[in-house]
């Protein structure tokens, strides 16, 4: 069965500034995993492995996201998740504001009606530049801050719809669209 999440897609000219990052980044850090330009993505909810029927009850389902307004948010600036020494998830922000909030909810209330559990951690919006930390050197603070203050630039984009992802983890890039979301 295959593996599927809902998420946000980036504008493409921001893919290519998250791109540009992830370049310079990879002269300084050591990541097993950078992500590719066109899988750049914010995540809504990680589903996992579903099969067909699940899926058509749940593209049906998430029709009902099409009721939300349009809205938007601010990314950018960098920062880790993980052991801050030898960071798991090198990740790029969004501001996580109510309207964003609200819309995870409601995809997560759409999910559960077909079945997928509730979430048990707390909702942090993300885009991952790179995962799996590969340096037998630690990262250190003087690093961390540095790479805070060079990478600290911010955009503004407008969440306009979302989407239904399949991954194939044997292609680059990873990521299928397999049905859109347009919100009001």
């Amino acid at each position: 069965m295959a593996h599927y999440f809902i998420a946000i897609q980036l504008p493409k000219r921001l893919q290519a500034y998250f791109t540009s990052w992830q370049n310079e980044l990879q002269k300084k850090l050591v990541y097993k995993q950078w992500t590719h330009q066109k899988d750049l993505h914010i995540t809504l909810q990680f589903l996992g492995e579903v099969d067909d029927n699940r899926i058509r009850q749940l593209t049906k389902a998430l029709e009902e996201i099409e009721r939300i307004s349009s809205f938007d948010i601010e990314v950018g600036g960098v920062g880790v998740f993980g052991n801050p020494n030898k960071p798991r998830v090198l990740w790029a922000g969004v501001n996580k504001t109510n309207a964003l909030a609200q819309l995870q909810r409601y995809v997560e209330s759409c999910t559960m009606t077909v079945g997928f559990p509730k979430e048990t951690r707390a909702y942090t919006p993300h885009i991952t530049l790179a995962k799996k930390w590969d340096g037998t050197d630690n990262l250190g603070k003087d690093t961390l801050k540095d790479l805070k203050n060079t990478w600290n630039e911010t955009w503004s984009i407008s969440v306009a719809e979302i989407v239904l992802i399949r991954i194939h983890p044997k292609q680059t890039p990873k990521y299928e669209v397999v049905k859109r979301y347009c919100l009001q």
